[in-house]
């Protein structure tokens, strides 16, 4: 049986729809059950583009005839914010359908997209020590990686996993701060290359309201790995400052979708020692003067505007 998608939704009809049509466009999506929640308004500022994007995703079904196996629409009729939405739409499909395949409204995705998801979640099913299945990567270099990998944080730009797995997930502030100790946040921060420990500190002061944080110290609590493919299969159109907890880089991507399908999958499970250098020298590169990093940005927004001036 395919995995049931989970795609959820808030006040960007026009993201949304790319992601639909993208997602359509795989192989797989006419035997496909999927499943959108969308978000109440929180304020009368967001009523209007909220109301659009339901008007958009109850036409699904009829605009896109025979594109998916069935369109169920779940509309919240209050604001649950996104964080709540997340846990609680997927523990409500994931306890039904025993896996899910999970997206939110700016990961628009490969054709082969389903394609992966699916067959990783069959192949890896039966061992547990692997948590989750992501589809995106960081942007480093793919050679002598393979077509997938193993890793330890279970990235939330377009993931799958189990009900078994799920079922351990818990946003508990409490639980955290008694079970991490020093050693377990560098192991969390990568060493001292990253700040992923921050996420959890910020919830923790009330700052930020977030779900995906919690459960990366759930999965290296239970000593699991993540399968990440070596070139993504999807792309965050989310930095545009429309989303939540968006930011407006786009220096997590390729330049180019992974289209590759079939591939070999990983049997030794075990964490890349090659991937997890090219991904910490990437978060060390992240931290360049700011100088260089302005330097930088520059030369990507001039390089997207002379491919733009060039089509």
């Amino acid at each position: 049986m395919l995995a049931p998608v989970v795609l959820f939704v808030y006040n960007r009809p026009i993201h949304t729809k790319q992601v639909i049509e993208a997602l359509i466009q795989n192989t797989l999506a006419k035997d496909t059950e999927l499943f959108i929640f969308s978000d109440h308004y929180k304020t009368k500022a967001d009523e209007q583009s909220v109301l659009e994007c339901r008007k958009y995703i109850q036409s699904i079904s009829s605009c896109y005839l025979g594109g998916f196996k069935k369109v169920h629409i779940i509309c919240r009729d209050r604001n649950f914010g996104l964080a709540d939405s997340i846990i609680d739409g997927v523990s409500t499909i994931i306890n039904k359908y025993g896996k899910a395949i999970i997206l939110e409204d700016d990961i628009v995705v490969s054709n082969v997209f389903l394609d992966y998801m699916n067959s990783a979640l069959d192949k890896y099913e039966m061992q547990e020590k692997i948590w989750a299945i992501s589809a995106w990567n960081y942007p480093i270099a793919s050679d002598d990686l393979g077509d997938c990998f193993f890793w330890r944080i279970p990235h939330c730009w377009g993931w799958a996993t189990w009900k078994n797995r799920w079922q351990y997930y818990k946003r508990d502030i409490d639980w955290v701060k008694k079970n991490f100790d020093s050693k377990d946040i560098k192991a969390i921060n990568l060493g001292t290359y990253s700040s992923y420990w921050n996420d959890f500190v910020l919830n923790e002061q009330g700052k930020i309201k977030t779900w995906a944080i919690f459960n990366y110290l759930i999965a290296y609590k239970h000593n699991a790995l993540t399968l990440m493919p070596s070139v993504s299969y999807i792309r965050q159109i989310g930095f545009d400052g429309s989303g939540t907890h968006c930011g407006d880089e786009e220096i997590f991507h390729f330049e180019t979708i992974n289209t590759k399908f079939p591939i070999e999958f990983p049997n030794n499970i075990e964490e890349s020692p090659l991937a997890l250098l090219r991904i910490q020298n990437f978060h060390r590169s992240l931290k360049k003067p700011f100088f260089t990093r302005a330097k930088n940005k520059l030369l990507r927004i001039f390089k997207k505007i002379f491919q733009s001036n060039k089509s």
